[in-house]
C-alpha cells in the first residue's frame, strides 16, 4: 500500500462502460442465454435424484450425500472465485468456459462408474455456479440500471422452471415402463451435447467490449484479486444484503423442501402423496414471485418497501404452515404464498450490487452467493440437531426445530429496515 495516496486507493478500479438506459436486444438475448444455462444447470442438478433407483442398480448405493454434499461445497467456494474472474476478464470470456466445463462434467458423469459420477457431478458444480452469478452480471452490466431487479427475479424464475419442470421429462426419458425407455448414461450425455452447444451459442452472441480486458483491474497480483474482496467485505451493507438473503431463503429450501413433506406427513398425518403435492407448490411460487416482486421493486423505484412486504407475507406464512392445521386453509395456498413470498430473497441481490462500486459487480454477485449458502449450511445442521437422531413424530417437535428459521425470518426484517435504499428513484432524486 506504501507510495499510494488515499484520494488515488478511493477511486474506481477502473471506469466501467456507460450502462444502456434502454433495453437492447442483443443485450437482452446474452442474458436469456445466460438464465437458460440457470434453467440448464438446475435440470441436471436435480437429476441425481430423479435417477436414485438406476444409480442404486449400478452403484450399489448411489451415494447421493456425499455427491451432493461435495457439489454444494465445490459450489460456495467457486462463488468466490467466478465474480472476480467475470469483473477481470468480462462475460465473453468467462461465461462459455464455465458453461463448457459444466458440460463435460456431465459427459464424464454419464460414462457410467461411480468415480466418474461423483467427479463429474463434482466438475458441474464447477461449472454451475457461474450460471446465476453470470446471468446477474450481464443483467447488472448490460441491461437498464432500473430494470435490474426484474431480471435477477426472472433469472431466479428461470433456475426454479428448471428445477421444477425440468425434471419430468428426464424420468419420462428413463422409465422403464415408458416409450422411451433410454440408459440413465444417455440422458447425462445428452446434457453434455447441449452444454457444450449452449457454450457456443454464449461464445458468438456476448458482447465483446474491452472494458472488461485483463487489465481491467490492473495486473495479476495477491493485492489486486483481493482488493475487490476488502472493498465488499468492508462495506457493512454487503453483510446485511447477504445475511437478508440467505434468512430469506433457509425457510423454502430447509423448512419447505428440505423436511415440509416430513412435517405434513407425520405432524399432520397426511398422506405422503398429499404433503409432496403441497411442498412443490413451493417452487412454482418461486416462479411467480421472483420476477413479480422484481418488477415491483422495479416499477416504484424502491428495495425496502418490496423486502420487508414480501418478508412479513412470508413470515405470517410461516407460521400459518406450523401452527395452522391442514384444512383450515384452502389446499396448497399456504406453501404458494410462502414461495412467492420468498422471491423477496432476490431483492438483496439486486442491492448488493448496488451498495458497491460498479467495477466489482461480478464478486458482489459471487460473495453475495457465498453469504446465502454460507447462511444455508449453518441453519441446515441446526434444524437437523433440533429434529434429533430420530424423525420426529408430533408437530411440537418440528416446531422446536424450525424455531431458528421463523427468527431468522423476523432477523431479515430488522435488516430490512438497515439496509440503504438503493433503488433508482432514490438514486435519481440524489
Amino acid at each position: 500500500m506504501s507510495g499510494t495516496s488515499p484520494q488515488a486507493a478511493s477511486q474506481p478500479l477502473n471506469p466501467s462502460p456507460a450502462q444502456p438506459q434502454k433495453l437492447q436486444p442483443l443485450y437482452v438475448l446474452s442474458w436469456f442465454l445466460c438464465a437458460l444455462f440457470y434453467f440448464y444447470q438446475y435440470a441436471i442438478r436435480s437429476a441425481p435424484g430423479i435417477m436414485q433407483d438406476e444409480l442404486t442398480q449400478a452403484w450399489g448405493n448411489s451415494h447421493l450425500g456425499l455427491m451432493i454434499a461435495s457439489y454444494y461445497i465445490v459450489y460456495a467456494l467457486m462463488a468466490l472465485a467466478v465474480g472476480v474472474l467475470l469483473d477481470r476478464y468480462g462475460a465473453h470470456a468467462i461465461m462459455p468456459m464455465f458453461i463448457a466445463v459444466t458440460g463435460v462434467g456431465c459427459l464424464i458423469f454419464g460414462q457410467g462408474s461411480l468415480v466418474a459420477g461423483i467427479g463429474g457431478y463434482i466438475i458441474q458444480g464447477i461449472g454451475a455456479i457461474c450460471a446465476f452469478v453470470g446471468a446477474s452480471y450481464v443483467a447488472a452490466r448490460y441491461l437498464p440500471a432500473r430494470t435490474l431487479a426484474l431480471f435477477v427475479g426472472l433469472t431466479q424464475c428461470m433456475g426454479m422452471a428448471g428445477a421444477a419442470f425440468g425434471s419430468k421429462p428426464t424420468r419420462i426419458l428413463i422409465d422403464p415402463h415408458g416409450s422411451f425407455h433410454l440408459p440413465w448414461q444417455s440422458v447425462w450425455l445428452g446434457f453434455g451435447v447441449i452444454g457444450l452447444l449452449l457454450a457456443v451459442a454464449v461464445f458468438f452472441v456476448m458482447p465483446r467490449d474491452t472494458g472488461d480486458s485483463d487489465h481491467h483491474h490492473g495486473d495479476m497480483s495477491v493485492g489486486n484479486l483481493l482488493r475487490p474482496f476488502k472493498i465488499i467485505f468492508s462495506n457493512p451493507q454487503s453483510w446485511i444484503a447477504g445475511l437478508a438473503g440467505g434468512l430469506l431463503f433457509v425457510p423454502t429450501t430447509i423448512g419447505a423442501l428440505g423436511w415440509g413433506a416430513l412435517m405434513l406427513s407425520k405432524g399432520e398425518h397426511t398422506t405422503m402423496g398429499f404433503a409432496a403435492t403441497d411442498v412443490s407448490m413451493v417452487p412454482i411460487g418461486w416462479v411467480i414471485g421472483c420476477p413479480l416482486l422484481g418488477w415491483i421493486s422495479d416499477k416504484i423505484g424502491r428495495r425496502k418497501p418490496v423486502l420487508i412486504g414480501g418478508a412479513v407475507v412470508l413470515l405470517a406464512a410461516s407460521l400459518c404452515a406450523l401452527y395452522v392445521p391442514v384444512g383450515v386453509l384452502p389446499h396448497y395456498s399456504v406453501a404458494l404464498i410462502m414461495g412467492i413470498a420468498s422471491g423477496a430473497a432476490m431483492i438483496p441481490f439486486s442491492s448488493m450490487k448496488e451498495v458497491n462500486p460498479p467495477e466489482v459487480k461480478g464478486t458482489a454477485a459471487g460473495v453475495m452467493n457465498f453469504l446465502v449458502f454460507g447462511t444455508t449450511g449453518i441453519m441446515s445442521p441446526l434444524v437437523s440437531a433440533l429434529m434429533g437422531k430420530t424423525a420426529p413424530e408430533t408437530m411440537e417437535q418440528f416446531h422446536t426445530a424450525f424455531l431458528p428459521l421463523v427468527i431468522g425470518i423476523g432477523i431479515a426484517i430488522v435488516l430490512g429496515f438497515c439496509l440503504k435504499e438503493t433503488g433508482w428513484k432514490v438514486r435519481k432524486a440524489s
